[in-house]
């Protein structure tokens, strides 16, 4: 908003939001957190040093109508980060991103989140980005928590192994168990060097969910569903 002057009264008329600059835009909405600034978190994040932060230092003085779809998503994220919050919500925040934006998002994200102590709550359908930045993932079906847990955990709810591969003097061979790490260890102190093509495979996150949801929609999840929705805050 910008106020607006004639002879007669005083009133207020919208700015067109694309005509802002990314540096000052930033600078305009911080100047709303000042009065919220403490000694433990300084508000708001100065303009520069959070351009800097989500990769758009390049672009500090360009018009935001001439940002790219991955840089105004990263704008974005600026708007929602210049007050420092201590809690962020992202929905669906790669929906469009080619692959290139999408990987520079989530190094965003992760920076975000163990650099400038923010939770980030992400909701997505993308189960790979879930895996990739969640610490913990909970999983909702019919408006109903199935799961809840680190992606490790909820695979080895439902798969239980993991499977480990490898070749030896030309043969092949595949072993399933509860502790690779273990395992592998332990065939290499066994063969050394004559281990080749080792391979660890978990079960992944989408797998998982599949599981999970045929789980609940077959009944047989629904009672620790219901007990996870009665002890959920």
């Amino acid at each position: 908003m910008r106020e607006c002057a004639s002879r007669t009264k005083r009133f207020r008329c919208r700015s067109t939001p694309g005509k802002w600059r990314v540096r000052e835009l930033l600078a305009h909405l911080g100047t709303y957190y000042a009065p919220y600034s403490t000694e433990a978190i300084q508000r708001p994040w100065d303009a520069d040093e959070l351009i800097q932060a989500v990769g758009l230092t390049e672009h500090a003085d360009k018009k935001i109508k001439m940002l790219s779809g991955g840089q105004r998503r990263r704008l974005d994220v600026a708007i929602g980060i210049v007050g420092h919050p201590e809690l962020l919500f992202l929905d669906e925040p790669t929906t469009g991103f080619d692959p290139q934006a999408r990987h520079e998002f989530h190094d965003l994200v992760r920076s975000l989140s163990n650099g400038h102590d923010t939770t980030i709550l992400l909701t997505t359908h993308d189960l790979d980005e879930a895996e990739k930045l969640a610490d913990r993932i909970v999983i909702l079906n019919g408006g109903r928590i199935i799961a809840d847990g680190s992606a490790e955990e909820l695979a080895r709810r439902i798969a239980g192994q993991d499977q480990v591969r490898w070749t030896r003097d030309g043969q092949r061979f595949t072993q399933s168990t509860t502790k690779s790490t273990t395992f592998v260890h332990g065939l290499f102190n066994q063969y050394g060097e004559a281990i080749g093509e080792l391979e660890v495979h978990r079960a992944s996150l989408e797998q998982t969910y599949l599981a999970l949801v045929r789980q609940a929609e077959s009944g047989q999840g629904q009672a620790s569903a219901r007990e996870r929705a009665e002890v959920a805050p």
